[in-house]
């Protein structure tokens, strides 16, 4: 009961739905999900953190990038169903509409720029 409980607080959040929307097309590096978000990275990292404890999503470290998927395996099997139903229901809301088109465009960057800009602010 308790996996259950632990992964239902961690999809009643916003933010770290976004951030499952955003991965459910594949991996994305932390500074992707940063720009996505429009949070200070402090904030991103609680937030797949959370999403990690819940084992929803993986990381994995590649040199000086973290990525970020959902995961293969949930701990429950009701976890993938929630998470089907859910993408269903959010796929033609506003707010996930809106982030689709700004994580093409993120994602169109390269990682270097986009980390430059996200973390050298003049």
């Amino acid at each position: 009961m308790q996996d259950t409980m632990d992964e239902l607080k961690a999809l009643a959040d916003e933010t770290r739905l976004r951030a499952l929307c955003a991965l459910r097309n594949g991996e994305l590096c932390v500074c992707q999900l940063i720009a996505l978000l429009d949070l200070s990275p402090s904030t991103v990292s609680k937030h797949l953190s959370i999403l990690r404890s819940a084992r929803l999503v993986e990381s994995r470290k590649d040199g000086r990038w973290m990525y970020y998927r959902l995961a293969t395996r949930f701990r429950t099997r009701a976890a993938g169903k929630v998470l089907a139903l859910l993408f269903a229901d959010l796929e033609d809301t506003p707010r996930i509409g809106d982030d689709r088109k700004q994580l093409k465009r993120i994602c169109s960057e390269s990682m270097e720029t986009l980390c430059r800009r996200l973390f050298c602010k003049p």
